[in-house]
């Protein structure tokens, strides 16, 4: 028996939010709840939800970052099974069909995510191979960069219970280090197909608004390493990746002329290298 809540966090995305939300009513098999969670917006987001959606969740929360948004959708949520969607994305028809379809198949796993379809500014995006996707016991496979969509994955709830919700003191790469935190302990079920839809190239995206998005996965990374949870193969992988992001990031910070994270950073060379 799989029950599904759909968890939307939303920024000032009142124009894009009708496409992900028309998306979940629009599938084949159909969700138990959609929890819209609107991290303090200032556009219509409000009575659009009102007018266009009252059947669905529509919490309000002061300006917090998507980790919290998503964070508290989780913890609203009634039902096992937690599927994430970014209100600027969107889902095929059969996405949760098919999902529940393979997760009936192989019992045993608890996270599962799928391909995906990329635009940016409404044109097809190529994916390049370092963004291959994949199943399996794929930590090291997480380590360059987010191998997993959030707007991709269903997980059951006990995953969270175990391994924590999304870390509220990042302000990006927050699902790089969810995926981090999951997939060194549980396998991940992939479904082949581009069931999910992402869509780039506006303004508003967070990869728009930090420089140096790697300081983010190197803090992540850290957490990973002192975190106890891995074993000596993926704990040497993972040195050796922050390592590497380290170097980069510290000639990146030179050159644009900024000391953030500069003194941390070396201090973690001289203790791992």
């Amino acid at each position: 028996m799989f029950n599904i809540s759909v968890v939307i966090p939303s920024f000032n995305r009142a124009t894009l939010l009708p496409r992900a939300i028309d998306s979940v009513l629009a599938q084949s098999h159909q969700a138990d709840e959609i929890i819209v969670v609107d991290d303090g917006s200032t556009d219509n987001t409000r009575q659009l939800i009102k007018d266009q959606y009252p059947q669905i969740v529509f919490i309000q929360q002061d300006n917090q970052g998507v980790s919290a948004a998503r964070n508290n959708g989780i913890k609203t949520s009634k039902y096992d099974w937690i599927c994430l969607l970014d209100s600027d994305d969107s889902w095929e028809t059969d996405k949760l069909q098919q999902q529940i379809e393979a997760l009936t198949k192989e019992p045993d796993y608890l996270i599962c995510h799928t391909n995906e379809t990329w635009y940016r500014d409404g044109a097809l995006l190529n994916q390049g191979k370092k963004h291959e996707k994949r199943g399996g016991f794929i930590y090291q496979h997480c380590l360059p960069l987010c191998a997993i969509s959030p707007s991709s994955v269903m997980i059951h709830k006990t995953v969270f219970d175990d391994v924590g919700l999304f870390d509220e003191n990042l302000p990006a790469c927050e699902d790089y280090d969810m995926w981090l935190r999951i997939c060194c302990k549980y396998p991940v079920l992939f479904i082949d197909k581009a069931l999910t839809n992402k869509y780039g190239g506006h303004n508003d995206q967070l990869s728009r608004q930090h420089w140096g998005m790697d300081r983010f996965r190197i803090l992540a990374l850290q957490k990973s390493i002192e975190s106890n949870e891995l074993n000596e193969d993926n704990r040497q992988a993972a040195i050796t990746m922050m390592l590497d992001k380290i170097v980069i990031f510290l000639k990146g910070s030179e050159k644009h002329g900024t000391s953030e994270y500069s003194q941390q950073f070396e201090s973690l060379l001289s203790k791992y290298s």
